[in-house]
């Protein structure tokens, strides 16, 4: 068995797809324009690098089902993974030669019924 299967694992794999891909969806319907998806580099991954009126903005997507269990997506972003998340788009800055540009981070949450339906999309600006 690899990371991520057994438990759930693909449906959990499958359920994070979709939330980013909602996640883009509503970041392009607000006017950004998505540069990155999935952008790795030893220290880690961004999900989404994105730019908003000049400014470069790295979101963390965070999906859940609604079953009231594990806790909000937010909760889930702690300080040790936005310490990660700020590592990494540091790395980020300096290897497309950004690092006088402003940045930002925000957080699009998905939340999706039990079944797996769509419920609810939140974006918070300057998250973090």
């Amino acid at each position: 068995m690899t990371a991520g299967q057994g438990r759930g694992g693909n449906s959990r794999i499958r359920l994070g797809r979709q939330g980013e891909e909602l996640a883009v969806g509503h970041l392009i319907a607000e006017g950004y324009r998505i540069v990155e998806r999935n952008w790795r580099c030893p220290s880690g991954e961004l999900d989404v690098v994105a730019e908003d009126d000049g400014v470069i903005v790295f979101v963390e997507v965070r999906s859940r089902r609604d079953t009231g269990t594990f806790g909000s997506p937010e909760e889930s972003i702690d300080a040790r993974k936005q310490k990660k998340v700020r590592e990494t788009a540091g790395y980020y800055l300096y290897r497309n030669r950004l690092l006088g540009a402003k940045a930002r981070f925000d957080v699009v949450t998905v939340i999706f019924t039990p079944a797996g339906s769509f419920l609810k999309l939140n974006h918070l600006k300057q998250a973090f």
